[in-house]
């Protein structure tokens, strides 16, 4: 039976994530970070490239699953025609460098035969460690990786799988674990499953316990940040795109890229939700992140960095996966960072500017950093580019991109203090040039035949991109012309219910909705006081999520499925930006 993206929930440390199927099995791994080689990864294969299986041994059960409360700690319940078991997923967040995943399994009902069946394959399902065993634990070595593996119940090999076979009466409790870290280092000490349960889960509701903002959904609000959370990498505050790569965006196609990175492009959407929501150290750690990963050169700037900054993302395909559903290639790295894309300048900049607005310092850095980009957009904003798409065929002059080379040059002019960095004549030279490009784009980029701005100059098409026009300050959302785009997107790109970023002409019908696109209408629609429409379309969303809350990057219409890599940052944080906006008063992105 094929798998389907929404069966999948996550866990996770603040610095990797794992996937777990709805039948229990931890199908995707990365250790010892987002952006490591996968340990597990039956979810583009099958078990033998990955996998750690907890079930029944019956072969029919049902299951039911939920967070925790407002955690990250997973509990699926087993039942079978013997009693019921409740399997704990967790992971703790991690204060050193070691990694853990701890699974917790308790009889609720009758007496239920277990079974645990866990294969450790690195290098994307294709290296399985060199193993010892000492004293019920079982230490496994590949290159760089060590693993240990212990349980409450004897546990036996079978070449490279681990494995447990136990009954659980009600009230019986089983731990396991899964402990990392490097393999030049000793064996990680033996861990309290049932102290490192109580502690995370407190962790959590901690953390996620600040916010108090007033929403309408404010449960799927919470479970959308403590997602973005669970996407931050700590260490550094960079945030990935989504945990995954290789997910269909068409099932059975190609588009199956890398997201385990962090993209300039998602900065002050990011913000903007973090600000809104409370979260200030989370917004200033990206902030952060975001000035050191892009230094002093915006010439050489990439559109999307590792975790820790790095900037090397080549792409490579990884052939011996078959891919989820059969998508092939199976990408890793991601080549669309090297790419010319014009909107990321101004991206940065309405970042720092929104920051000044939240009263957050940058300093002298990162005044000059905005400085250098606003004379690099000054040079370089009638050039071509591969747009917000990150089309992979010839440059072209997006109407979103040369909006948001505008909003750089606007933002920078708006900064506080910007006359004791610029002389008269450079702030008279950008102020024209900010005339310059708004009208350039009006002309250019709008059509008056069609009554709508294009997804380029010289198209006839509209495309999802447009609807940030009016988000960012570029024109008022009553303006007619941004009235007469945004009917035309909801004319020409929706499709039951929902926003397709392109004309199915030039995806076809394979292809989903993309999610952020319908929280963007969401939000124009709040702009234009459509209360009502805005409050069904984000009612909307919230209904293709699946049983845990999490959205992926699009939604297939007529297969009723999520597509794209999972869990999607971008989707989760247009959702609580659209829904705060709706219950106001936030902070918007084109403030003055």
């Amino acid at each position: 039976m094929s798998k389907k993206i929404e069966d999948y929930a996550v866990i996770g440390d603040g610095q990797t994530i794992a996937l777990v199927s709805r039948t229990g099995s931890i199908d995707w791994l990365c250790l010892p970070r987002f952006d490591s080689d996968a340990c597990f990864a039956a979810l583009l294969g099958d078990d033998r490239n990955g996998s750690w299986t907890m079930r029944p041994e019956a072969p029919r059960f049902e299951t039911h699953r939920r967070y925790c409360g407002d955690t990250l700690v997973l509990e699926t319940e087993f039942t079978t025609d013997t009693g019921k078991v409740l399997v704990t997923d967790f992971m703790p967040i991690r204060s050193g460098h070691d990694s853990c995943v701890i699974r917790i399994v308790m009889g609720l009902e009758g007496e239920v035969a277990m079974r645990s069946e866990l294969c450790a394959q690195f290098d994307y399902g294709t290296v399985g460690p060199w193993y010892t065993e000492e004293e019920g634990t079982f230490v496994g070595k590949a290159g760089p990786d060590l693993i240990a593996i212990r349980a409450d119940v004897p546990l036996t090999r079978d070449d490279q799988t681990i494995q447990a076979k136990f009954g659980l009466k009600t009230g019986e409790r089983v731990a396991f674990s899964l402990q990392h870290d490097g393999s030049t280092h000793p064996a990680p000490v033996p861990i309290n499953a049932e102290r490192l349960l109580v502690n995370t889960k407190s962790w959590w509701l901690d953390w996620i316990g600040s916010f108090n903002k007033k929403t309408e959904w404010p449960g799927f609000v919470k479970r959308s940040l403590i997602t973005l959370k669970a996407l931050i990498y700590m260490p550094t505050g960079g945030i990935v795109a989504a945990g995954t790569t290789g997910l269909p965006e068409k099932p059975g196609g190609r588009m199956n890229w890398d997201y385990r990175y962090c993209w300039l492009r998602d900065s002050t959407f990011s913000l903007t939700a973090l600000f809104n929501a409370g979260f200030d150290s989370e917004a200033k750690a990206w902030l952060h992140w975001l000035l050191r990963a892009i230094a002093g050169d915006p010439g050489r700037i990439r559109i999307a960095y590792r975790v820790d900054g790095g900037r090397h993302l080549d792409e490579w395909k990884a052939n011996w996966l078959p891919g989820f559903d059969n998508s092939r290639p199976v990408l890793i790295g991601n080549a669309a960072a090297r790419q010319r894309q014009l909107d990321v300048l101004g991206e940065i900049i309405d970042s720092t500017h929104l920051a000044e607005r939240a009263g957050i310092e940058r300093g002298d850095w990162g005044f000059e950093v905005e400085r250098r980009l606003v004379l690099h957009i000054a040079e370089t904003w009638r050039e071509p580019d591969r747009g917000l798409w990150e089309s992979r065929g010839r440059p072209k002059h997006f109407v979103y991109s040369k909006v948001m080379a505008w909003v750089g040059v606007d933002r920078f002019l708006k900064m506080q203090g910007v006359c004791a960095h610029c002389d008269e004549a450079c702030l008279g030279r950008l102020e024209s040039l900010r005339s310059e490009m708004h009208a350039d784009i009006c002309t250019q980029g709008y059509s008056e035949k069609r009554g709508s701005f294009m997804a380029y100059y010289g198209s006839h098409r509209v495309d999802g991109s447009l609807l940030l026009l009016p988000l960012v300050g570029f024109l008022p959302v009553e303006d007619r012309r941004m009235a007469s785009t945004i009917a035309a997107v909801e004319a020409e790109l929706m499709e039951g219910g929902f926003v397709r970023r392109k004309p199915a002409p030039l995806l076809g019908t394979e292809e989903g909705s993309f999610l952020a696109c319908s929280a963007w209408l969401a939000n124009c629609m709040v702009m234009q006081g459509r209360r009502d429409d805005a409050r069904a379309l984000l009612e909307r969303i919230m209904g293709i999520a699946n049983d845990v809350g999490l959205l992926s990057e699009e939604y297939h219409v007529r297969q009723r499925r999520l597509l794209g890599n999972m869990p999607q940052a971008l989707s989760h944080l247009a959702f609580i930006n659209a829904a705060l906006c709706l219950d106001g008063p936030v902070l918007q992105r084109g403030g003055g």
